[in-house]
């Protein structure tokens, strides 16, 4: 009988491209579950209920947090964000592989109240292709992208918090390299 699966924990600079990464790992894999956060932010066009997010009221999310119901929670651009903990707890005792995309402190947060979790950081190629990928297409002003660049810089002083790094050379290579740390094959 194999091990039950770790929560694997996919985490780095935004911008680096780790949704990319989950898209391509999920449509060759879909048995690999991919957590579904809530939040407090109203859904996008197309956007549905407890596909993309779970989406709650400001007084739903406080009770999620006042009862432990979340294993991570963080504040965003004014909205919160946070991982149901009975939904992945479950899959894991069913032995299905449960995939976290999750931001830095989001991913600190797992580490403490699950040590067992296996963290990987996603990093950009270079420094230079991460601020090529940040800058994109140039429809930002200016202090917006300074913002997101300064934030990069903390995110990518934290790799050594990680169990392993993968460097986002290929999405296929680095959906490769995940499924193969999950043990999905």
């Amino acid at each position: 009988m194999s091990e039950r699966p770790r929560l694997t924990v996919l985490s780095g600079p935004s911008g680096v491209g780790k949704s990319t990464v989950v898209a391509h790992m999920r449509k060759e894999h879909p048995e690999v579950w991919l957590s579904v956060s809530a939040t407090t932010r109203k859904p996008r066009p197309g956007e549905r209920h407890g596909v993309q997010y779970f989406f709650v009221t400001d007084e739903e999310m406080d009770k999620l947090i006042a009862n432990g119901e979340l294993l991570e929670w963080a504040e965003f651009a004014g909205n919160r964000y946070g991982t149901p903990r009975a939904a992945v707890l479950e899959r894991l005792e069913r032995g299905e592989p449960v995939l976290l995309e999750i931001d830095l402190q989001g991913a600190r947060l797992v580490r403490e109240s699950m040590p067992e979790a296996q963290l990987v950081f996603l990093a950009p190629p270079s420094w230079d292709e991460l601020v090529r990928r940040l800058t994109g297409r140039g429809t930002e002003a200016a202090d917006v992208i300074e913002r997101r660049l300064a934030a990069a810089r903390v995110e990518l002083a934290a790799e050594s918090e990680f169990d392993t790094t993968l460097v986002n050379t290929s999405v296929e290579d680095v959906a490769r390299e995940l499924l193969a740390l999950m043990n999905v094959v």
